[in-house]
């Protein structure tokens, strides 16, 4: 059976996950997995989003996790630039679940992320950002939203088996170490530098 996924920055990495007693693989922000083999996709979420998406007939589903960077002036030039990490996200995920025999009539969507967990944003709740463009891009998508958990104060540890659509989330409010933090840090700042020429 088919896999897939975006290395564009790294590879997801792959593991057999003991708790649920099968092969997984792992996503860092800026990556997405697709897949019509029986896995578990698993991820950690800050104020970053998870799409979930599925074609139930088929038993076909990815994960993708990504973050809309922000911008530091209303602008409406900027946001444009800036929301086309969210558009690639989405659509490639959805390419690539097509490409394994998905359906775009018959996907549905699980939606995750999107918290108030990264000190430095008074003025920008970056999280809710990313919850409302991933809600949006799946309304004018067409995409029904069958579950969701969204916003709030906590990070998220997502599991997730395209085959069933089951999803475990655990909920993250006392954090040992800064682990969330530092990679959703290192990924805006990656973002940011490729918008070097754009004032964010």
């Amino acid at each position: 059976m088919q896999q897939t996924f975006d290395d564009s920055e790294a590879t997801p990495v792959a593991y057999f996950d003991t708790r649920f007693n099968r092969d997984a693989i792992k996503l860092l922000p800026g990556q997405y997995f697709a897949t019509s083999a029986d896995k578990l996709i698993v991820t950690v979420l800050g104020s970053c989003v998870a799409a979930c998406i599925r074609d139930p007939i088929a038993r076909i589903g990815g994960m993708n996790h990504f973050m809309l960077p922000e911008a530091a002036r209303d602008d409406d030039r900027v946001r444009s630039m800036l929301t086309r990490y969210g558009l690639h996200a989405m659509t490639m995920l959805i390419a690539h679940i097509e490409e394994l025999g998905g359906r775009r009539e018959r996907l549905e969507a699980k939606v995750f992320g999107g918290g108030k967990v990264l000190n430095g944003f008074e003025k920008c709740d970056v999280g809710q950002i990313n919850a409302k463009f991933v809600q949006a891009f799946l309304t004018r998508t067409g995409i029904p939203v069958v579950g969701q958990d969204l916003c709030q104060d906590y990070a998220r540890k997502i599991y997730y088996m395209p085959a069933t659509g089951e999803v475990y989330m655990k909920r993250i409010q006392r954090y040992n170490n800064t682990t969330i933090f530092d990679r959703e840090q290192r990924h805006r700042q990656s973002l940011l530098a490729q918008n070097h020429n754009v004032q964010i």
